[in-house]
């Protein structure tokens, strides 16, 4: 059961209702994970503004999503690795590379070094040891993925971290993150 409010429709703000709308308009539903974002609706502009300038840079959609499911496997985040995997899965993802991101690996050389750093990343918090960075160049990633790589890790965090405290119903089909660790 979740621990914070899932804002209804009904009870939205005027200002989180307008964002329901937009969001509505761009998904077709209100993830609970935006519902719970509504109870302070600065926070809900700015996650939904993070996403979408993270959207214009370099890495298209399934990487972003790789990032994530990555994000989420780290973090044992149930509702994300459940919400990025149906995401994934309407991006023509295979159920297999699905579960591969969610561990950090990819079979695409390019995408398994942005998964490798994201890992990184998140296990060290940030503090990332030279060695890491030396590999992701030497993989090919330039400074502008890398950055990249550390917007879309952040972004990932923060909705992690806002479901575990939440406790968000999860209102896509369940996977389970453990499953990523074992």
């Amino acid at each position: 059961m979740a621990r914070l409010t899932q804002v209804s429709d009904a009870a939205a703000s005027p200002e989180a209702a307008a964002l329901f709308t937009a969001i509505k308009g761009k998904v077709g539903m209100v993830p609970n994970l935006y519902r719970v974002a509504a109870n302070q609706p600065a926070v809900l502009t700015g996650l939904l503004g993070l996403g979408e300038a993270l959207g214009r840079g370099g890495f298209n959609a399934r990487t972003r999503e790789a990032i994530a499911l990555t994000v989420a496997g780290a973090n044992a985040c149930d509702y994300c690795a459940s919400a990025h995997a149906a995401i994934s899965a309407g991006l023509k993802v295979a159920p297999e590379t699905i579960e591969a991101h969610l561990a950090g690996r990819s079979d695409d050389p390019r995408t398994a070094a942005i998964l490798v750093l994201a890992q990184a990343i998140v296990a060290a918090r940030g503090m990332v040891a030279d060695a890491d960075l030396s590999a992701a160049r030497g993989a090919g990633l330039s400074e502008a993925d890398i950055v990249e790589t550390v917007g879309n890790v952040v972004a990932n965090i923060f909705t992690n971290y806002l479901n575990h405290v939440a406790a968000t119903d999860i209102d896509f089909p369940v996977i389970s993150a453990g499953k990523a660790a074992a």
